[in-house]
């Protein structure tokens, strides 16, 4: 690793690794090639580490296979013991992992703190759910005869994981496959490999044994994809992050039938009737729409407010807008931070122009940051009509572009005018309307009267081009098992 700043000397020395995790090893890429990791708050470097290739992958697939009949045949009990062992561990080191988190992939401390506590919290929740893995008695149609189905384990797995998120989008996938029996292979996202690294050495003090967890990291996405859905030995894939890369992820899945989990784009309406309580729906935007500084796959991307308190909304929501502190997330008090990448500032800058061109207002913000590099101003746009680029697509940055609407079956309409079905919030005092508006939103995920939805107990995914299966939940041990249904006739005529 290179010599590392003063910002992370201070770390626990056993969270930063400049080596993958594969079959309980620490290795170099085979090619001995290695890639930077920087910060996107300044540019500054923050660690190396390999570029793997498709031979540091099948060696991890090898790892996994050789380990998967001892995992899956351990007793639920144990394995769940492990998995809450390195949960605490987690809590232990909330601190460095949230330091480390801040450096690599920008958001505020305060948030990743936040994020460490949450991807603790699936180790915890599949550790108390492997243990209630059930299966079923099926009362028979002849006498004699007995019908049982078994919950088993799939088999090898395989994640890759997004930069937003990078402890917690690995957690609620490998605490559920290692919870179900099955082993994993973790690619986490370019950008924030060093999380992904710290997580797999408290999993490894935790006692999880060689092969069961690893992690690979290497810059060419695509090729690592292409080796983990061209092996007939990964059985089951999940992958976290855009449509685009999940329908070719679908495609090449299709060779083995691999069963494939996708958590992808969203373009999340945010719904403010006329009967809403003003000031709970503004809280509720503020932490729906500016929570990692726009950068989530659930966050409000459309805001739908109706006639009689759309002005009333506005002037609200554009002085919570004014209280955000954009900064670098090492600071005090900072609450929006640098985006991820200067792709990420054209993406929004060219919203942002798309919109203007068109007819909208800029109530707030609108332009790149005075702080330079990544940072963009929250900003506010009004007069925004369903065509334009930040209402069609998910712009994943702090703009909120508000459309007005009349009735309620306009918002249905306007709220369902998309590819995408992840996640819609909306905020009304009257539960007719409550009911009617729920059940008609084609979205995997309704937050109403709440902007904050994610939690460990609850299925989260989407529907549509949003994805397919679920995470979290009792739910999601099911994208790691299969149903083996036994038919049972008596040994002997008698």
């Amino acid at each position: 690793m290179s010599t590392p700043t003063a910002t992370i000397t201070s770390l626990d020395s056993t969270l930063l690794r400049d080596q993958c995790y594969i079959g309980g090893v620490w290795r170099a890429a085979r090619s001995g090639r290695t890639f930077a990791v920087t910060n996107p708050a300044n540019g500054d470097q923050v660690g190396e580490v390999p570029d793997c290739e498709p031979a540091d992958v099948e060696t991890a697939i090898a790892a996994a296979v050789n380990a998967f009949d001892d995992w899956r045949q351990r007793p639920a009990g144990e394995r769940a013991a492990l998995l809450d062992g390195w949960a605490r561990l987690m809590y232990a080191h909330q601190a460095d992992l949230a330091h480390l988190m801040t450096l690599e992939q920008g958001k505020p401390l305060a948030e990743s703190s936040g994020e460490v506590g949450y991807a603790a919290q699936f180790l915890e929740w599949f550790a108390e759910e492997g243990k209630r893995a059930y299966g079923e008695v099926i009362p028979a149609p002849r006498r004699g005869q007995h019908i049982l189905v078994l919950r088993q384990a799939i088999g090898v797995t395989a994640a890759i994981t997004p930069w937003n998120f990078p402890a917690a989008m690995i957690t609620r996938k490998a605490g559920a496959a290692l919870a179900a029996g099955c082993p994993m292979i973790v690619k986490p996202a370019e950008g924030t490999p060093l999380t992904a690294l710290a997580v797999a050495s408290l999993g490894e003090q935790a006692g999880i044994p060689a092969g069961v967890f690893s992690v690979v990291t290497g810059l060419d996405a695509a090729t690592i994809g292409r080796t983990l859905t061209e092996s007939a030995d990964i059985r089951a894939l999940s992958f976290t992050g855009s449509t685009e890369v999940g329908r070719k992820l679908m495609a090449q899945c299709a060779t083995h039938v691999t069963k494939l989990s996708l958590e992808l784009g969203g373009n999340a309406p945010f719904i403010v009737f006329d009967d809403a309580d003003l000031d709970a729906a503004v809280a509720g935007a503020m932490a729906s729409k500016f929570r990692n500084t726009g950068q989530t796959c659930v966050c409000a991307n459309r805001f739908l407010v109706q006639d009689g308190v759309h002005d009333a909304f506005v002037a609200k929501f554009r002085s919570a807008m004014e209280e955000l502190l954009v900064g670098n997330g090492m600071d005090e008090g900072v609450t929006q931070t640098a985006l991820i990448d200067q792709q990420a500032v054209d993406k929004v800058t060219a919203h942002v122009a798309d919109a203007v061109a068109q007819g909208a207002s800029v109530e707030l913000g609108g332009a790149p940051h005075k702080l330079g590099g990544t940072y963009f101003q929250p900003t506010l746009l009004t007069g925004v009509q369903p065509s334009m680029r930040c209402a069609r697509e998910e712009t994943f940055g702090p703009v909120s572009s508000v459309i007005r609407f009349e009735t309620e079956a306009d918002a249905i309409r306007l709220a369902n005018d998309t590819e995408y079905g992840l996640a819609a919030y909306f905020y009304s005092r009257d539960i007719d309307r409550i009911w009617r508006v729920a059940e008609q939103i084609e979205t995997g995920i309704v937050g109403v009267n709440e902007g904050i939805i994610s939690t460990p107990v609850a299925p989260f995914g989407g529907v549509k081009a949003s994805g397919i299966g679920r995470e979290g939940s009792r739910h999601g041990l099911d994208e790691y098992t299969e149903l083996k249904y036994l038919c049972m006739s008596p040994t002997t005529s008698g």
